[in-house]
């Protein structure tokens, strides 16, 4: 299962468009994942590591997406972060 955490906030047209693309993927994908929107104008810290450029999508901790997603490209993320995760590095 892989962690999807987004940072928006309120009243971001952006952060509402990747939100709607993140819910599909995750209710119709092949990879199995979890969702987590994260406010950061609830958080001094947050707004100052991202301010205005949200949304940006993790997945795992990791950075997958700021600002735009689409559903093919987010599909492609998870399934390479799906497949790296058991194959061998090297």
């Amino acid at each position: 299962m892989i962690a999807l955490r987004l940072y928006s906030r309120p009243g971001c047209h952006l952060c509402e468009d990747m939100k709607a693309v993140v819910e599909r993927v995750a209710r119709t994908g092949d990879v199995r994942a979890t969702v987590e929107e994260i406010d950061i104008s609830t958080s001094r810290e947050l707004e100052a590591r991202y301010g205005l450029e949200i949304p940006v999508l993790e997945a795992d901790g990791r950075k997958i997406a700021k600002y735009r997603i689409t559903e093919s490209e987010l599909r492609k993320a998870l399934e390479a972060r799906a497949g790296g995760s058991s194959a061998a590095s090297g």
